[in-house]
């Protein structure tokens, strides 16, 4: 999972791509936890583009979509919201994939 460089790299995405993105943060243990599955996760989606936006440095953006806890996925599909999984608790792998599943065309 690649991490967020710039607001402007937020929106571009979010306007022109199928994106997932993961708000964490590196003291966050639930967001640690959840890091060895993640590449399995994105294989499994390929038509995403995962992106990990860490919180602390990009807190506008946590305040702007409403990102109150960690970790927390925010999905965008050509600038629509199609799926946020929020809150500050440890997320399963199974919860993650039927997350997905919720807006993914499979």
């Amino acid at each position: 999972m690649r991490p967020l460089q710039s607001v402007k790299e937020f929106n571009e995405l979010k306007n022109n791509e199928k994106a997932i993105f993961l708000f964490t943060a590196g003291w966050c243990p639930d967001c640690r936890f959840i890091e060895p599955i993640l590449p399995e996760i994105e294989d499994k989606y390929p038509e995403y583009t995962f992106v990990e936006v860490n919180r602390d440095e990009f807190m506008e953006l946590a305040q702007e979509n409403e990102i109150y806890g960690i970790p927390s996925f925010v999905a965008y599909e050509k600038g629509l919201e199609v799926g946020r999984f929020i809150s500050k608790d440890r997320k399963t792998k199974e919860e993650i994939i039927s997350f997905i599943d919720g807006f993914a065309k499979v």
